[in-house]
């Protein structure tokens, strides 16, 4: 909330949305449509990752002030993260590869199909 000593050039972080003309806010849509949809599908080991072009397409650019926990509180984090995907998507195929494996993916159902 806005008080009387807040000074006057002060906006709000969405207050540029008001001068922007139909083109320029469908434009703004679909750009934030694309990348919460590629966060969204992100899978594998990069569901673990910040996502600075996610953050980018915020009008407000500022360097994220981002804490880093203890490796122990991180990995109890990861290991947290990851059980509650076995709740929340228990359906998921299983992704049973390491981090810096950048070979192509073999989809095992399409490869042993009719």
């Amino acid at each position: 909330m806005r008080g009387d000593d807040a000074p006057a050039q002060t906006r709000t972080m969405d207050e540029d949305l008001q001068d922007m003309t139909r083109d320029q806010l469908v434009t703004e849509v679909t750009k934030l449509r694309a990348e919460i949809r590629g966060h969204r599908d992100s899978s594998g080991h990069a569901l673990c990752w910040h996502h600075p072009d996610l953050w980018a397409t915020l009008p407000e650019q500022v360097d994220p002030d981002i804490a880093v926990p203890p490796w122990p509180k991180f990995l109890r984090g990861c290991i947290s993260y990851r059980q509650s995907l076995d709740e929340q998507a228990p359906t998921a195929p299983p992704h049973d590869r390491e981090y810096d494996d950048d070979s192509p993916i073999v989809d095992p159902v399409r490869e042993t199909g009719p």
